[in-house]
């Protein structure tokens, strides 16, 4: 009884596996290129929201429907194109590579536009003190520091100390 009550159970388990329905493809769907465009955005939009969310509602952008005006697309056809390539793996994967590559790139110009930034503020901090006409060392060196005379010698007799003032008459 055992042995015929697994193999009921197997054979309701590799049947009900069989049933596995693709979803058919969209008539509006986002081509792959646009794709990526859309989903780079939006990774850099779920970033900036998460943030700063205050001054994106300070300045009236709502990330969302930007994101839909821009690319003229409707939230279904997001809705539709994202669970259609998320179906077909090999689809899915390849669309996020390229969305990793884009977001490596952008990183690596924000880091050099940066770096630029800095090199001005520095150049700006050098004529800043330039047109004060003051030395260098002034503004390195302590004033203080360099008035003070050298270490003073602390061996024992290395003063001699003689009274000006000798009373002979309490000898």
């Amino acid at each position: 009884m055992k042995k015929l009550s697994w193999a009921i159970f197997l054979a309701l388990i590799l049947n009900s596996c069989q049933d596995v329905e693709r979803m058919e493809r969209p008539k509006d769907l986002i081509p792959q290129d646009k794709m990526v465009e859309v989903l780079t955005e939006l990774s850099l939009l779920h970033g900036a929201r998460s943030y700063n969310k205050k001054l994106l509602q300070e300045k009236g952008i709502a990330p969302y429907p930007y994101l839909m005006e821009k690319y003229g697309i409707d939230s279904t056809q997001l809705v539709q194109s994202n669970n259609y390539y998320a179906e077909n793996y090999r689809e899915y994967n390849d669309i996020y590579e390229r969305v990793k590559q884009r977001l490596e790139l952008l990183l690596k110009e924000y880091d050099s536009l940066r770096e630029i930034e800095e090199r001005e503020r520095d150049s700006l901090r050098t004529l800043e003190r330039d047109s004060l006409d003051l030395p260098i060392d002034s503004l390195q060196q302590d004033s203080l520091q360099r008035r003070l005379p050298g270490p003073i010698s602390r061996k024992l007799n290395s003063f001699k100390i003689q009274d000006s003032v000798v009373q002979k008459s309490i000898r």
